[in-house]
């Protein structure tokens, strides 16, 4: 047996409702014909009698209440699953999995979620806190749709990248230290001072940066979290070097004083995301958000 035609079920249940196949025609903007047709044809595809024609009054057979009984949940149904398309095709709706790099401000990440919630709220955002070369992999495996990277990266079939943010990295000292009002290398290598974990990025543009001036000192620690890093410049224990959008958010004490690097050294990230056939819109709505707060 074939499916069932909504729309006739919808005039079915139009005439148990209103009462006549004059109302029902009425109500659903359809012509007299076509209401008896879609009758007849419904009748005939389930083999049997749905409505009792009286002269002035139509009434439901038992067969034909218990199939608007059960019919107004499919158009129920019907009505939501079309809402969802909807939802999706335009990108309200969906999961998308997001890489985060350590470095990423905690100031500008729930800033970008509310305003993704504010103009897709039925998109869910799942994080993950993830190195640069982890989601790149992921994001080549299909575990990730985005990932927030560090720049550059290797070029790849599988991810696109886009730059996103070039943040100033200054260093975080010890007033006690009377430091200069610019840090050079010459000026740090002789002190204390921690560094990202070895395999980051950012432990690499401070190696360089230290390099280019002749200067190969080692870290006095190495740790993967910039909260931890400012945690021990707070314990006078060693300076830390941070992107300046991070050392803005935090609450430093007032022992603790911010100084800029000399020269310049610039920490560059990256939006990346899977290359796909068919975009999703969903991935499309949270890059769109993301994109904006870069610089």
């Amino acid at each position: 047996m074939r499916n069932l035609n909504l729309d006739q079920l919808q005039t079915l249940i139009a005439i148990g409702d209103l009462g006549t196949f004059a109302a029902a025609a009425q109500a659903l903007h359809l012509a007299a014909p076509t209401v008896s047709l879609h009758i007849k044809e419904l009748e005939t595809r389930l083999d049997a009698a749905l409505l009792v024609r009286g002269r002035r009054h139509a009434e439901l057979t038992p067969a034909g209440r218990a199939l608007v009984d059960e019919g107004r949940k499919l158009l129920l149904a019907s009505d939501d699953l079309m809402e969802l398309v909807k939802r999706r095709a335009t990108g309200r709706e969906g999961v998308v999995r997001v890489g985060m790099s350590a470095g990423v401000s905690t100031r500008l990440l729930p800033l970008m979620l509310e305003t993704l919630i504010s103009r897709s709220p039925g998109v869910e955002v799942r994080l993950e806190a993830l190195g640069t070369g982890e989601s790149i992999k992921r994001l080549q495996a299909g575990a990730l749709e985005i990932g927030i990277v560090a720049s550059p990266q290797a070029a790849s079939a599988e991810v696109k990248m886009i730059p996103w943010r070039n943040d100033p990295m200054v260093a975080v000292l010890p007033s006690s230290w009377n430091p200069p009002e610019r840090i050079t290398p010459a000026w740090l290598a002789s002190r204390r001072w921690a560094s990202f974990a070895p395999a980051t990025q950012m432990h690499g543009l401070i190696s360089s940066w230290f390099a280019q001036a002749g200067q190969r000192p080692r870290p006095f620690l190495t740790m993967s979290y910039p909260g931890a890093l400012i945690s021990m410049a707070v314990a006078s224990q060693s300076a830390a070097l941070l992107p300046l959008e991070i050392v803005d958010e935090q609450q430093l004490p007032e022992h603790l004083v911010i100084r800029h690097l000399s020269p310049a050294l610039m920490r560059p990230m990256a939006i990346a995301h899977r290359v796909t056939t068919h975009p999703n819109p969903a991935v499309e709505s949270v890059l769109a958000v993301i994109t904006e707060y870069g610089n």
